[in-house]
């Protein structure tokens, strides 16, 4: 069976179920450091553990870049840039997850918390570099704020991937282990309804009702969607209220935005912004905006013939879902996302990496970069 070889090479060397277990190793080391976007200290110790862990699988330290969310990680080999591996070190689970559900593998999967979104993408990633003969030119980022919107890294990223010319998104795969060669802009807008608070039961009638404001506008917001277009508006959460017998002064909805292109993104803004209370006694405040451009699957026209020629059956899908991959399409870099991990359950519990897929991926990604690296 094709295994990775102690710096990621692929060999049919029989011995291939201790390289397998170097792979989970630093996969185990990466989980147990916790790293929840919303805590930098946390994020810090994440950004000390890469640092040490690529300094010794790649022989060289990485510069951490540091910014208001914590630290990004940026090794780079020497020479001219020409690819970027692009990442994310932090995850959606708070602290104390690890505790209740540590790294584990049984039956076939890694589980525990990032396993899949993405630490596993990352260990994967540094084996194919690892692999290289020469990997002048190469650089990966590895950011620390993507689960929360990327606002301190989104320059970084884009600054690189214009220097490099070309993206590699270590987001894990789809379903089987397609990767990813187009994805839809993304966005969460909060629409506040203000209204005027008043005793419920004595003089109702002296209150704006800002909940019964909330509950019309959900029902135009929800009619922004274009299924036709692949356009979702979703409206999410909602706040109101302080007591049983008071008049809600405010309500807070949240919406969830996809949009297939840019003139959706003009549209859906437009609704938005465009957005008129029924009760005149109201005032609707709109904030947000949808802050993900699309990715057209014309960006990874140049980058899959790469991967389908180091593997003839690898499959490539269009999802809804967006990544850092959106910026880096945007600025007319190509850009092939999913190079990550197969498995399932981002952001759940059930979150888990098939394991026998490891060494594959492995070779894919390292294929892909001697590709590049040899045009």
């Amino acid at each position: 069976m094709e295994a990775v070889g102690t710096v990621g090479r692929v060999t049919t060397d029989p011995t291939a179920e201790v390289v397998l277990d170097e792979l989970l190793d630093d996969l185990k080391g990466l989980v147990e450091v916790e790293s929840p976007s919303d805590d930098v200290e946390a994020l810090r110790a994440s950004a000390a553990h890469l640092a040490d862990y690529l300094e010794r699988r790649l022989g060289a330290a990485p510069e951490l870049v540091e910014g208001p969310a914590g630290p990004h990680v940026h090794w780079r080999a020497s020479g001219e840039p020409r690819v970027l591996l692009l990442g994310h070190h932090d995850t959606v689970f708070p602290l104390g997850t690890l505790a209740r559900r540590p790294f584990a593998v049984a039956d076939g999967r890694a589980t525990g918390p990032g396993v899949f979104d993405m630490k596993a993408g990352i260990v994967q990633a540094v084996h194919a570099i690892a692999a290289l003969d020469d990997p002048t030119g190469v650089e990966l980022l590895l950011s620390c704020d993507e689960e929360v919107g990327s606002t301190t890294s989104r320059a970084l990223i884009e600054e690189r991937a214009a220097a490099c010319g070309a993206v590699l998104v270590l987001e894990p795969s789809a379903d089987g282990g397609a990767l990813k060669t187009g994805r839809k802009g993304t966005g969460t807008f909060e629409v506040v309804v203000h209204g005027r608070a008043a005793h419920a039961g004595l003089e109702p009638e002296k209150g704006a009702n800002a909940l019964v404001e909330a509950a019309r506008q959900v029902l135009v917001i929800a009619g922004f969607a274009d299924p036709d277009r692949g356009t979702t508006v979703t409206p999410t959460v909602a706040r109101a209220g302080t007591a049983d017998n008071v008049v809600p002064a405010e309500a807070r909805i949240r919406v969830d935005c996809r949009v297939t292109d840019a003139d959706e993104t003009a549209r859906v803004e437009a609704c938005f912004a465009g957005l008129a209370p029924v009760d005149p006694s109201c005032r609707i405040e709109v904030l947000g905006r949808i802050g993900r451009p699309p990715m057209p699957e014309s960006a990874s026209a140049d980058l899959f013939p790469l991967a389908r020629s180091v593997d003839p059956d690898i499959a490539g899908v269009a999802v809804g879902g967006g990544s850092d991959g959106n910026f880096t399409a945007a600025l007319g870099v190509p850009t092939l996302d999913g190079l990550g991990a197969v498995g399932g359950g981002a952001h759940a519990d059930s979150e888990h990496v098939v394991v026998a897929t490891m060494p594959a991926r492995v070779r894919l990604v390292e294929g892909i970069l001697r590709a590049l690296l040899s045009a």
